[in-house]
Protein backbone atom coordinates (compact mmCIF):
# COMPACT_ATOMS: atom_id res chain seq x y z
CA UNK A 1 0.00 0.00 0.00
CA UNK A 2 1.65 3.33 -0.98
CA UNK A 3 1.47 5.93 1.65
CA UNK A 4 -1.10 8.53 0.47
CA UNK A 5 -3.89 5.07 0.86
CA UNK A 6 -3.42 5.23 4.80
CA UNK A 7 -6.26 7.69 6.02
CA UNK A 8 -8.74 6.46 2.54
CA UNK A 9 -11.67 4.75 3.32
CA UNK A 10 -12.11 1.28 1.32
CA UNK A 11 -14.36 0.42 -1.66
CA UNK A 12 -16.44 -2.95 -2.31
CA UNK A 13 -18.26 -4.82 -4.96
CA UNK A 14 -17.69 -3.54 -8.91
CA UNK A 15 -18.69 -0.34 -10.93
CA UNK A 16 -21.75 -0.40 -13.29
CA UNK A 17 -20.79 -2.80 -15.85
CA UNK A 18 -17.51 -3.48 -14.77
CA UNK A 19 -16.41 -7.74 -14.85
CA UNK A 20 -13.85 -9.49 -12.70
CA UNK A 21 -10.77 -8.54 -14.91
CA UNK A 22 -9.95 -5.31 -13.25
CA UNK A 23 -9.14 -7.18 -9.87
CA UNK A 24 -5.03 -7.36 -9.37
CA UNK A 25 -3.72 -10.40 -10.53
CA UNK A 26 -1.12 -12.24 -8.55
CA UNK A 27 1.20 -10.42 -11.07
CA UNK A 28 1.96 -7.30 -9.46
CA UNK A 29 4.86 -6.41 -11.30
CA UNK A 30 2.28 -3.29 -13.44
CA UNK A 31 4.24 -4.12 -16.94
CA UNK A 32 2.80 -4.52 -20.06
CA UNK A 33 1.93 -8.05 -21.06
CA UNK A 34 3.38 -8.63 -24.30
CA UNK A 35 1.26 -8.73 -27.47
CA UNK A 36 -0.64 -5.95 -26.03
CA UNK A 37 -2.07 -3.86 -29.04
CA UNK A 38 0.16 -0.14 -28.53
CA UNK A 39 -2.08 3.01 -27.40
CA UNK A 40 -2.66 5.29 -30.47
CA UNK A 41 -1.05 8.47 -28.69
CA UNK A 42 2.67 8.55 -27.68
CA UNK A 43 2.23 11.47 -25.50
CA UNK A 44 -0.12 9.39 -23.29
CA UNK A 45 1.95 6.59 -23.43
CA UNK A 46 5.31 7.96 -22.37
CA UNK A 47 3.22 9.52 -19.16
CA UNK A 48 2.13 6.06 -18.41
CA UNK A 49 5.27 4.13 -19.06
CA UNK A 50 6.69 7.32 -16.33
CA UNK A 51 4.22 6.74 -14.18
CA UNK A 52 4.53 3.20 -14.18
CA UNK A 53 8.48 2.97 -13.64
CA UNK A 54 7.70 5.68 -10.57
CA UNK A 55 5.55 3.04 -8.76
CA UNK A 56 6.63 -0.07 -9.90
CA UNK A 57 10.83 0.49 -9.24
CA UNK A 58 10.63 3.41 -7.36
CA UNK A 59 12.32 5.85 -10.24
CA UNK A 60 12.43 9.53 -10.27
CA UNK A 61 9.79 11.01 -12.64
CA UNK A 62 12.43 13.57 -13.65
CA UNK A 63 15.14 11.24 -14.44
CA UNK A 64 12.77 8.40 -16.16
CA UNK A 65 10.45 10.63 -18.04
CA UNK A 66 13.65 12.09 -19.70
CA UNK A 67 15.12 8.92 -21.17
CA UNK A 68 11.43 8.04 -21.99
CA UNK A 69 10.93 11.15 -24.12
CA UNK A 70 14.14 10.62 -25.73
CA UNK A 71 13.85 7.10 -26.17
CA UNK A 72 10.65 7.71 -27.99
CA UNK A 73 11.67 10.78 -30.30
CA UNK A 74 9.27 12.87 -28.57
CA UNK A 75 9.78 16.94 -28.51
CA UNK A 76 7.97 19.96 -28.69
CA UNK A 77 4.16 19.70 -27.90
CA UNK A 78 3.91 15.93 -27.54
CA UNK A 79 6.74 16.28 -24.75
CA UNK A 80 5.26 18.95 -22.95
CA UNK A 81 2.26 17.31 -22.88
CA UNK A 82 3.77 13.92 -21.61
CA UNK A 83 5.38 16.24 -19.20
CA UNK A 84 2.25 18.15 -17.91
CA UNK A 85 0.10 14.36 -17.88
CA UNK A 86 3.14 12.56 -15.78
CA UNK A 87 3.67 15.31 -13.44
CA UNK A 88 0.21 16.43 -12.78
CA UNK A 89 -0.99 12.92 -12.31
CA UNK A 90 1.55 12.01 -9.62
CA UNK A 91 0.94 15.45 -8.17
CA UNK A 92 -2.94 14.94 -7.69
CA UNK A 93 -2.45 11.43 -7.07
CA UNK A 94 -4.31 10.90 -3.63
CA UNK A 95 -6.95 12.99 -4.77
CA UNK A 96 -7.05 10.71 -8.07
CA UNK A 97 -7.54 7.55 -5.92
CA UNK A 98 -10.37 8.36 -3.73
CA UNK A 99 -12.19 9.27 -7.20
CA UNK A 100 -11.06 6.21 -8.67
CA UNK A 101 -11.49 3.85 -5.88
CA UNK A 102 -15.23 5.48 -5.37
CA UNK A 103 -15.95 5.02 -9.48
CA UNK A 104 -14.54 1.25 -9.43
CA UNK A 105 -16.50 0.61 -5.61
CA UNK A 106 -13.22 -0.73 -4.90
CA UNK A 107 -9.85 0.34 -3.12
CA UNK A 108 -7.22 1.29 -5.95
CA UNK A 109 -4.84 -1.69 -3.67
CA UNK A 110 -7.08 -3.92 -5.43
CA UNK A 111 -6.88 -3.34 -9.15
CA UNK A 112 -3.91 -3.89 -11.12
CA UNK A 113 -1.05 -1.85 -11.56
CA UNK A 114 -1.25 -1.52 -14.90
CA UNK A 115 -4.73 -0.68 -14.82
CA UNK A 116 -4.72 1.37 -12.23
CA UNK A 117 -2.05 3.44 -13.30
CA UNK A 118 -3.77 4.37 -16.81
CA UNK A 119 -6.72 5.38 -14.60
CA UNK A 120 -4.43 7.50 -12.74
CA UNK A 121 -3.71 8.79 -15.73
CA UNK A 122 -7.15 8.93 -17.18
CA UNK A 123 -9.06 10.61 -14.05
CA UNK A 124 -6.78 13.14 -13.92
CA UNK A 125 -6.80 14.20 -18.12
CA UNK A 126 -10.76 14.38 -17.63
CA UNK A 127 -10.80 16.23 -14.09
CA UNK A 128 -7.60 18.32 -14.56
CA UNK A 129 -7.66 19.45 -18.64
CA UNK A 130 -8.91 20.21 -21.20
CA UNK A 131 -8.86 17.23 -22.97
CA UNK A 132 -12.42 16.47 -24.20
CA UNK A 133 -14.02 13.71 -21.97
CA UNK A 134 -14.62 11.06 -24.92
CA UNK A 135 -11.18 11.25 -25.94
CA UNK A 136 -9.81 10.96 -22.24
CA UNK A 137 -12.10 8.07 -22.01
CA UNK A 138 -11.38 6.46 -25.47
CA UNK A 139 -7.81 6.90 -24.84
CA UNK A 140 -7.72 5.23 -21.51
CA UNK A 141 -9.53 2.50 -22.49
CA UNK A 142 -6.99 2.05 -25.52
CA UNK A 143 -4.34 2.38 -23.20
CA UNK A 144 -5.34 -0.38 -20.80
CA UNK A 145 -6.25 -2.98 -23.77
CA UNK A 146 -2.54 -2.12 -24.30
CA UNK A 147 -0.92 -2.59 -20.53
CA UNK A 148 -3.80 -5.47 -19.41
CA UNK A 149 -5.94 -6.40 -22.11
CA UNK A 150 -8.67 -8.25 -19.73
CA UNK A 151 -9.30 -4.75 -17.90
CA UNK A 152 -10.27 -2.86 -20.89
CA UNK A 153 -13.83 -3.28 -20.14
CA UNK A 154 -13.95 -2.00 -16.42
CA UNK A 155 -11.61 0.43 -17.60
CA UNK A 156 -14.04 2.19 -19.70
CA UNK A 157 -17.03 1.57 -16.68
CA UNK A 158 -14.52 3.21 -14.20
CA UNK A 159 -13.46 6.33 -17.04
CA UNK A 160 -17.60 6.75 -17.79
CA UNK A 161 -18.27 6.60 -14.16
CA UNK A 162 -16.03 9.48 -13.00
CA UNK A 163 -16.53 11.80 -16.14
CA UNK A 164 -20.67 12.21 -15.14
CA UNK A 165 -19.31 13.88 -12.51
CA UNK A 166 -17.36 17.40 -12.08
CA UNK A 167 -13.86 17.65 -10.26
CA UNK A 168 -15.95 20.36 -8.23
CA UNK A 169 -18.30 17.64 -7.30
CA UNK A 170 -16.14 15.27 -6.52
CA UNK A 171 -14.26 17.14 -3.71
CA UNK A 172 -17.44 17.64 -2.66
CA UNK A 173 -18.34 14.23 -2.09
CA UNK A 174 -15.66 13.03 -1.01
CA UNK A 175 -13.43 15.43 1.28
CA UNK A 176 -14.43 16.26 4.64
CA UNK A 177 -16.39 19.85 5.89
CA UNK A 178 -13.16 22.39 6.11
CA UNK A 179 -15.09 23.05 9.76
CA UNK A 180 -14.70 19.55 10.84
CA UNK A 181 -11.77 18.43 9.60
CA UNK A 182 -9.20 21.06 8.21
CA UNK A 183 -6.49 19.15 7.88
CA UNK A 184 -8.47 16.23 6.25
CA UNK A 185 -10.17 18.83 3.57
CA UNK A 186 -6.97 20.61 2.89
CA UNK A 187 -5.38 17.04 2.01
CA UNK A 188 -7.96 15.68 -0.64
CA UNK A 189 -8.22 19.53 -2.29
CA UNK A 190 -4.62 20.02 -2.23
CA UNK A 191 -3.58 16.69 -2.58
CA UNK A 192 -1.02 16.35 0.13
CA UNK A 193 -0.78 13.76 2.88
CA UNK A 194 -2.30 14.54 6.04
CA UNK A 195 1.39 14.06 8.34
CA UNK A 196 3.01 16.58 5.82
CA UNK A 197 -0.08 19.33 5.94
CA UNK A 198 0.61 18.96 9.99
CA UNK A 199 4.36 19.54 9.53
CA UNK A 200 3.78 22.03 7.06
CA UNK A 201 1.00 24.44 9.76
CA UNK A 202 3.48 23.37 12.49
CA UNK A 203 6.40 25.07 10.80
CA UNK A 204 4.43 27.81 9.50
CA UNK A 205 3.23 28.37 13.53
CA UNK A 206 0.02 26.81 13.12
CA UNK A 207 -2.02 29.08 10.28
CA UNK A 208 -4.26 27.20 8.59
CA UNK A 209 -5.02 29.91 5.34
CA UNK A 210 -0.91 30.32 4.89
CA UNK A 211 -0.47 26.69 4.82
CA UNK A 212 -3.31 26.45 2.46
CA UNK A 213 -1.64 28.68 0.49
CA UNK A 214 1.68 26.55 0.01
CA UNK A 215 -0.03 23.97 -0.57
CA UNK A 216 -1.64 25.18 -3.36
CA UNK A 217 2.14 26.20 -4.72
CA UNK A 218 3.30 22.97 -3.77
CA UNK A 219 0.88 22.05 -6.75
CA UNK A 220 2.12 24.59 -9.52
CA UNK A 221 4.65 23.42 -12.17
CA UNK A 222 7.87 25.18 -11.22
CA UNK A 223 10.41 27.20 -13.30
CA UNK A 224 13.38 25.93 -14.03
CA UNK A 225 16.19 27.76 -12.53
CA UNK A 226 19.67 28.10 -13.60
CA UNK A 227 22.86 28.82 -11.54
CA UNK A 228 25.24 31.00 -13.83
CA UNK A 229 28.71 29.67 -12.50
CA UNK A 230 30.73 33.00 -10.97
CA UNK A 231 33.92 33.26 -12.78
CA UNK A 232 32.50 31.60 -15.95
CA UNK A 233 29.23 33.07 -16.57
CA UNK A 234 27.08 36.38 -15.26
CA UNK A 235 23.28 35.56 -14.78
CA UNK A 236 22.11 39.34 -16.34
CA UNK A 237 24.41 37.79 -19.69
CA UNK A 238 23.15 34.39 -19.08
CA UNK A 239 19.12 35.18 -18.95
CA UNK A 240 19.80 36.84 -22.49
CA UNK A 241 21.55 34.11 -24.23
CA UNK A 242 18.87 32.01 -23.06
CA UNK A 243 15.69 34.03 -23.36
CA UNK A 244 14.99 33.34 -19.81
CA UNK A 245 15.55 36.15 -16.88
CA UNK A 246 17.54 37.12 -13.68
CA UNK A 247 16.38 35.34 -10.66
CA UNK A 248 14.73 37.57 -7.58
CA UNK A 249 17.25 36.94 -5.07
CA UNK A 250 20.51 34.62 -5.84
CA UNK A 251 22.98 36.64 -7.78
CA UNK A 252 23.29 33.83 -10.03
CA UNK A 253 19.73 32.86 -10.68
CA UNK A 254 17.82 32.96 -14.15
CA UNK A 255 14.81 31.69 -14.18
CA UNK A 256 14.23 29.76 -17.96
CA UNK A 257 10.64 30.80 -19.60
CA UNK A 258 10.17 27.34 -21.00
CA UNK A 259 12.19 24.88 -23.10
CA UNK A 260 14.80 21.88 -21.97
CA UNK A 261 17.84 22.58 -20.03
CA UNK A 262 19.77 19.32 -21.69
CA UNK A 263 20.25 21.50 -24.81
CA UNK A 264 21.81 24.60 -23.41
CA UNK A 265 25.08 25.21 -24.74
CA UNK A 266 25.78 27.28 -21.05
CA UNK A 267 24.75 23.70 -19.74
CA UNK A 268 27.24 21.86 -21.77
CA UNK A 269 30.33 23.78 -21.49
CA UNK A 270 30.09 24.54 -18.11
CA UNK A 271 29.00 28.15 -17.39
CA UNK A 272 25.76 27.11 -15.36
CA UNK A 273 24.06 24.11 -13.84
CA UNK A 274 20.59 23.46 -13.10
CA UNK A 275 19.74 24.46 -9.29
CA UNK A 276 16.48 26.00 -6.88
CA UNK A 277 17.42 29.76 -6.37
CA UNK A 278 16.68 28.89 -2.63
CA UNK A 279 20.04 26.31 -3.17
CA UNK A 280 21.94 28.84 -4.66
CA UNK A 281 21.05 31.11 -1.92
CA UNK A 282 22.03 28.85 1.22
CA UNK A 283 25.55 27.64 -0.12
CA UNK A 284 26.25 31.36 -0.58
CA UNK A 285 25.00 32.06 2.45
CA UNK A 286 28.24 30.07 4.00
CA UNK A 287 30.69 32.40 2.18
CA UNK A 288 28.94 35.80 2.70
CA UNK A 289 29.39 35.59 6.70
CA UNK A 290 33.29 37.31 7.58
CA UNK A 291 35.49 35.32 8.88
CA UNK A 292 39.22 36.26 10.73
CA UNK A 293 41.94 34.24 9.63
CA UNK A 294 42.69 32.07 7.08
CA UNK A 295 39.81 31.24 4.81
CA UNK A 296 41.64 28.65 2.08
CA UNK A 297 39.51 25.17 3.21
CA UNK A 298 36.27 24.81 2.00
CA UNK A 299 34.02 21.32 3.02
CA UNK A 300 31.78 20.39 1.04
CA UNK A 301 29.91 17.37 4.00
CA UNK A 302 27.69 15.76 1.69
CA UNK A 303 28.16 16.93 -2.25
CA UNK A 304 26.20 14.49 -4.03
CA UNK A 305 24.99 15.23 -6.71
CA UNK A 306 26.79 18.31 -7.11
CA UNK A 307 25.15 21.69 -7.58
CA UNK A 308 25.97 23.33 -3.92
CA UNK A 309 29.79 21.85 -4.75
CA UNK A 310 29.67 23.09 -8.58
CA UNK A 311 29.14 26.49 -7.10
CA UNK A 312 31.27 26.39 -4.53
CA UNK A 313 34.04 25.53 -6.80
CA UNK A 314 33.56 28.30 -8.86
CA UNK A 315 33.67 30.76 -6.09
CA UNK A 316 36.91 29.11 -4.81
CA UNK A 317 39.00 29.98 -7.93
CA UNK A 318 38.21 33.26 -7.75
CA UNK A 319 39.39 32.86 -3.78
CA UNK A 320 42.10 31.21 -3.86
CA UNK A 321 40.56 28.62 -1.98
CA UNK A 322 40.02 24.79 -2.16
CA UNK A 323 36.95 22.92 -2.00
CA UNK A 324 37.30 19.52 -0.37
CA UNK A 325 33.84 17.47 -1.65
CA UNK A 326 32.69 14.37 0.19
CA UNK A 327 30.19 11.96 -1.11
CA UNK A 328 29.34 8.60 0.25
CA UNK A 329 27.95 6.97 -2.65
CA UNK A 330 29.90 6.17 -5.33
CA UNK A 331 27.94 7.03 -8.28
CA UNK A 332 26.97 10.41 -6.74
CA UNK A 333 30.50 11.26 -6.34
CA UNK A 334 31.24 10.38 -10.17
CA UNK A 335 28.39 13.24 -10.24
CA UNK A 336 29.83 15.61 -8.15
CA UNK A 337 33.22 14.62 -10.24
CA UNK A 338 31.57 15.76 -13.38
CA UNK A 339 30.13 18.89 -11.75
CA UNK A 340 33.35 20.12 -11.00
CA UNK A 341 35.13 19.31 -13.56
CA UNK A 342 38.08 22.37 -13.60
CA UNK A 343 37.36 23.93 -10.77
CA UNK A 344 40.03 23.61 -7.13
CA UNK A 345 37.62 20.62 -6.08
CA UNK A 346 38.77 17.16 -4.88
CA UNK A 347 36.00 14.47 -4.23
CA UNK A 348 36.36 11.83 -1.85
CA UNK A 349 34.06 8.68 -1.79
CA UNK A 350 34.04 8.14 1.74
CA UNK A 351 31.39 8.95 5.08
CA UNK A 352 30.98 12.76 6.28
CA UNK A 353 30.92 11.26 9.40
CA UNK A 354 34.50 9.99 9.37
CA UNK A 355 35.85 13.37 10.21
CA UNK A 356 38.71 12.79 12.81
CA UNK A 357 39.02 9.00 11.70
CA UNK A 358 40.14 9.59 8.18
CA UNK A 359 43.49 11.65 7.69
CA UNK A 360 41.47 13.04 4.76
CA UNK A 361 39.20 14.49 7.13
CA UNK A 362 41.00 15.30 10.03
CA UNK A 363 39.16 17.59 12.59
CA UNK A 364 39.63 21.75 13.37
CA UNK A 365 41.17 21.56 9.84
CA UNK A 366 38.28 23.66 7.76
CA UNK A 367 37.38 27.14 7.32
CA UNK A 368 34.15 26.55 5.81
CA UNK A 369 31.71 23.42 6.47
CA UNK A 370 28.31 23.00 4.28
CA UNK A 371 26.37 20.13 5.44
CA UNK A 372 23.51 19.64 3.13
CA UNK A 373 21.67 16.82 4.82
CA UNK A 374 20.17 13.60 3.45
CA UNK A 375 16.55 14.60 4.59
CA UNK A 376 12.82 13.81 3.30
CA UNK A 377 12.77 16.67 1.18
CA UNK A 378 9.56 18.11 1.28
CA UNK A 379 10.83 21.34 0.45
CA UNK A 380 10.68 20.14 -3.05
CA UNK A 381 7.65 18.23 -3.23
CA UNK A 382 7.03 20.60 -6.42
CA UNK A 383 9.78 19.75 -8.48
CA UNK A 384 9.58 15.97 -7.47
CA UNK A 385 5.75 15.28 -6.87
CA UNK A 386 6.17 11.37 -6.34
CA UNK A 387 7.82 12.17 -3.02
CA UNK A 388 4.99 13.39 -1.14
CA UNK A 389 3.39 9.85 -1.77
CA UNK A 390 6.72 7.94 -0.81
CA UNK A 391 7.88 9.65 2.14
CA UNK A 392 6.36 8.38 5.63
CA UNK A 393 6.77 9.53 8.91
CA UNK A 394 8.38 6.47 9.67
CA UNK A 395 11.62 7.67 7.38
CA UNK A 396 12.10 10.53 10.24
CA UNK A 397 13.99 8.84 12.66
CA UNK A 398 16.81 7.35 10.87
CA UNK A 399 17.31 10.25 8.68
CA UNK A 400 17.45 13.17 11.91
CA UNK A 401 19.79 10.49 13.44
CA UNK A 402 22.21 10.73 10.53
CA UNK A 403 21.51 14.62 10.00
CA UNK A 404 22.73 14.85 13.65
CA UNK A 405 25.90 12.87 13.12
CA UNK A 406 26.75 14.76 10.51
CA UNK A 407 26.09 18.09 12.32
CA UNK A 408 28.47 16.54 15.36
CA UNK A 409 31.41 16.11 12.06
CA UNK A 410 31.16 19.54 11.03
CA UNK A 411 31.65 20.73 13.97
CA UNK A 412 34.03 18.58 14.43
CA UNK A 413 35.95 19.33 11.05
CA UNK A 414 36.05 23.22 11.46
CA UNK A 415 38.48 25.24 13.41
CA UNK A 416 37.91 27.43 16.16
CA UNK A 417 36.58 30.75 14.47
CA UNK A 418 35.33 28.72 11.10
CA UNK A 419 31.75 28.84 10.05
CA UNK A 420 29.24 25.43 9.36
CA UNK A 421 26.02 25.85 7.59
CA UNK A 422 23.28 23.37 8.49
CA UNK A 423 21.11 23.10 5.04
CA UNK A 424 18.06 20.59 4.44
CA UNK A 425 15.53 20.60 1.69
CA UNK A 426 13.19 20.07 4.37
CA UNK A 427 10.39 22.69 6.92
CA UNK A 428 9.87 19.81 9.02
CA UNK A 429 10.82 20.86 12.30
CA UNK A 430 12.27 17.43 13.39
CA UNK A 431 14.52 18.12 10.97
CA UNK A 432 15.28 21.64 11.31
CA UNK A 433 14.64 23.26 14.50
CA UNK A 434 15.30 20.16 16.64
CA UNK A 435 18.34 18.30 15.00
CA UNK A 436 20.56 21.53 14.51
CA UNK A 437 19.68 22.15 18.02
CA UNK A 438 20.46 18.69 18.93
CA UNK A 439 23.57 18.02 16.49
CA UNK A 440 24.96 21.21 18.59
CA UNK A 441 24.42 20.46 21.82
CA UNK A 442 26.06 17.22 21.31
CA UNK A 443 28.91 17.59 19.48
CA UNK A 444 30.82 18.86 22.80
CA UNK A 445 32.09 21.65 20.72
CA UNK A 446 31.21 25.39 21.80
CA UNK A 447 29.60 27.43 18.46
CA UNK A 448 27.50 30.49 18.39
CA UNK A 449 24.35 30.96 15.85
CA UNK A 450 25.02 33.42 13.42
CA UNK A 451 21.81 35.18 12.10
CA UNK A 452 21.33 33.93 8.63
CA UNK A 453 18.76 36.64 7.95
CA UNK A 454 22.38 38.68 7.63
CA UNK A 455 24.14 36.51 5.08
CA UNK A 456 21.13 36.65 2.88
CA UNK A 457 20.96 39.14 0.10
CA UNK A 458 18.71 42.85 1.36
CA UNK A 459 14.83 43.02 0.78
CA UNK A 460 14.42 38.90 0.85
CA UNK A 461 10.82 39.16 2.57
CA UNK A 462 9.29 37.43 5.93
CA UNK A 463 12.73 35.94 7.06
CA UNK A 464 11.23 35.27 10.52
CA UNK A 465 13.07 36.29 13.86
CA UNK A 466 16.12 34.24 13.05
CA UNK A 467 19.15 33.32 13.81
CA UNK A 468 17.53 30.78 11.72
CA UNK A 469 16.04 30.67 8.16
CA UNK A 470 13.14 28.66 6.62
CA UNK A 471 12.50 30.00 2.88
CA UNK A 472 8.69 29.08 1.26
CA UNK A 473 8.25 28.29 -2.16
CA UNK A 474 4.39 30.50 -1.34
CA UNK A 475 6.61 33.36 -0.37
CA UNK A 476 10.37 33.23 -1.72
CA UNK A 477 9.97 30.91 -5.12
CA UNK A 478 11.99 28.83 -3.76
CA UNK A 479 12.21 25.29 -2.69
CA UNK A 480 11.79 25.16 0.83
CA UNK A 481 15.34 25.63 1.87
CA UNK A 482 16.49 25.93 5.85
CA UNK A 483 19.91 27.48 6.74
CA UNK A 484 21.14 27.30 9.97
CA UNK A 485 24.97 28.91 10.66
CA UNK A 486 26.79 28.68 13.47
CA UNK A 487 30.44 29.54 14.24
CA UNK A 488 33.14 27.44 16.35
CA UNK A 489 34.02 29.35 19.30
CA UNK A 490 36.46 26.89 20.76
Amino acid sequence: MTSHQADRPRGSGRPRGAAGPGYARDDRTGRAPRGGRPPSDPARQAAYEAIAAVHRDDAYANLVLSDILRDMGLSGRDAAFATELTYGTLRALGTLDLIVADAAGRDVARIDPPARDALRLGAYQLLHTRVPAHAAVNQTVDLVRSVAPGAAGFANAVMRTISETSFEDWIAKLAPAYDEDPVGNLSVVHNHPQWIIRAFSEALGGDLDDTARLLIEDNQAPTVHLCARPGRAEAVELADEVGGQPGAFSPYAVYLNGGSPRELAAIHDGRAHVQDEGSQLVAAALLAAPIEGRDTRWLDLCAGPGGKAGLLGSIAASRGAEVTAVEVAEHRARLVEHATEGMPVTVLPMDGRSVGRDPDLPEESFDRVLVDAPCTGLGSLRRRPEARWRRQPSDLPALTKLQRELLVAALRAVRPGGLVAYVTCSPHQVETQVTVTEGARRSGVEADFVDARTLLPPGMPKLGPGPTVQLWPHRHGTDAMFLAVLRRTA
